[in-house]
């Protein structure tokens, strides 16, 4: 028996066998993300049930120098949670964490395990008639631990921010097996260096985070939503100054959405008819939402009238009911599927100055097309934090073995646009194992030699989720 063979029987008998996961078929699923990669087969697969087993099977690895894949809901987009193609690195599944252990509706928290799925939070929230305002349209599978580790964005940033402003404290498992504990539901504490903040957006590379204290916030009682046609992407930037400023923050989310997302989401989704008598090169999906006697509906109507009457606006949607504002949503939710249904392409996830939004749309439209003008570019996100997902779409015909090298040389000169707008190659998705040389190429020196030195000092032997961000050392 090999020393692999033996340390895997040694989980076995501490996980229990539901606990360990070692046959090709069942581990399956946990090779493959909801962009649909796949980078081969784990180790096995450690699917611990208590906190307790976490820090066991994590100090283990670490004496037998064993790399580990920490994992949540397997809804990445940048290889950030995949096990290596090498088979060597155990997968530790977070999914049999998922207790709501605590919820003060007084101090406006909640305590949960980080295996809880996304979306069962936010329903333990409203039963307290409070809400865990982190909006994604992967909520029914994404899990908070996954969600911190990768400090999510989503729909409703621009008045909620991050996940990082949501979470106040933490529980990790450290490389070596050690728990740190800083549950705190203290909704300020400055005692020196804010540790936390470390773990919220590293992806599993210095620990993994098995607890958290979240912020929650007051259930709305009501919300509204709109779709507005709109003449051009200045016009959409204008009307989210206008609004941002008429509906304060009781402004949740702000969307742009090209008129081609709307052709998508109807062709994933035939249930869908088009919103408007007739069609309008751009798009605004918004929402406002507010407790107490407040008049939203008044509220939108005013920003509708204002927006018609400085030409930002050609035309609008208002719903009138729940069930016509789901509606609405639905085609934010189905022009995702209908792109995946376009088969491989670019996916990015960029931002940029709200105010230049609109130049740079242009401006990286324009060095897409005089690379190829058959290639479609189809740029919609989140205009109220400047997260822009420029997506690119090869022409139909392109054999599928030339779509790699074609998508990279556009990457890159997207890019290099982008850099000229001060911007960030990732927004939201984090840097993975995808985007990790992009990042690298545009680390200042001082700051690389910061990042490595945390690295070494919380992972020393460079067996948490190596290669993830940073080269594997």
């Amino acid at each position: 028996m090999s020393d692999t063979d033996t340390f895997l029987d040694e989980l076995e008998a501490l996980l229990g066998k539901p606990g360990l996961l070692r046959d090709s078929d069942a581990m399956a699923r946990y090779v493959s993300d909801w962009a649909g990669e796949s980078l081969g087969a784990p180790l096995a697969v450690a699917r611990p049930a208590s906190v307790e087993d976490v820090a066991e099977v994590v100090r283990r690895c670490n004496v037998r120098g064993i790399a580990m894949t920490p994992q949540g809901g397997h809804s990445g987009l940048v290889a950030g949670a995949l096990p290596a193609r090498d088979g060597q690195e155990l997968v530790i599944s977070l999914e049999r964490l998922d207790r709501v252990r605590d919820i003060d509706p007084i101090n406006f928290t909640m305590t949960v395990d980080a295996g809880c799925i996304l979306e069962n939070v936010k329903r333990a929230a409203w039963e307290h008639d409070c809400d865990f305002p982190l909006s994604l349209g992967a909520q029914g599978s994404c899990q908070i631990g996954g969600n911190i580790a990768t400090n999510a964005g989503g729909l409703n940033v621009l008045r909620h921010g991050m996940m990082r402003e949501l979470v106040l404290g933490l529980e990790v498992v450290l490389p070596d097996g050690r728990l740190w504990q800083n549950l705190t539901a203290l909704h300020k504490d400055n005692r020196g260096y804010a540790l936390q903040q470390l773990f919220m957006g590293s992806e599993g590379t210095l620990g993994i985070v098995t607890g958290a204290v979240l912020k929650l916030s007051p259930r709305p009682t009501q919300s509204r939503s709109a779709l507005l046609g709109m003449p051009s992407v200045q016009a959409v930037v204008d009307l989210y100054s206008l609004a941002r400023r008429d509906c304060c923050d009781l402004l949740t989310a702000f969307e742009l959405i090209p008129r081609r997302c709307i052709e998508l989401a109807m062709e994933a989704t035939p249930s869908l008819i088009d919103p408007m008598d007739q069609p309008y090169p751009w798009y605004v999906l918004m929402e406002v939402a507010a407790t107490g006697p407040i008049d939203l509906s008044a509220l939108l109507e005013q920003l509708l009238e204002a927006g018609l009457e400085r030409e930002l606006v050609l035309d609008g949607a208002l719903a009138a009911s729940d069930a016509q504002a789901a509606q609405l949503w639905q085609f934010r939710e189905s022009m995702l599927e209908g792109q995946r249904r376009r088969g491989e392409h670019l996916r990015t996830d960029l931002s940029v100055p709200i105010s230049k939004i609109p130049a740079f749309v242009s401006e990286a439209s324009d060095a897409i097309k005089a690379l190829d003008a058959e290639c479609e570019i189809i740029a919609y996100g989140h205009v109220g934090d400047g997260n822009l997902h420029f997506n690119l779409l090869p022409p139909p015909t392109m054999a599928n073995e030339k779509k790699k090298a074609y998508l990279h040389a556009l990457e890159t000169r997207l890019f290099e646009v982008l850099d000229g707008f001060d911007g960030s190659i990732s927004a939201e998705h984090g840097i993975g194992r995808t985007k990790r040389e992009a990042y690298l190429e545009r680390l200042a020196p001082t700051e690389r030699e910061l990042l490595e030195g945390i690295k070494t000092l919380f992972d020393p032997k460079g067996l948490m989720n190596p290669g993830r961000i940073l080269p594997p050392r």
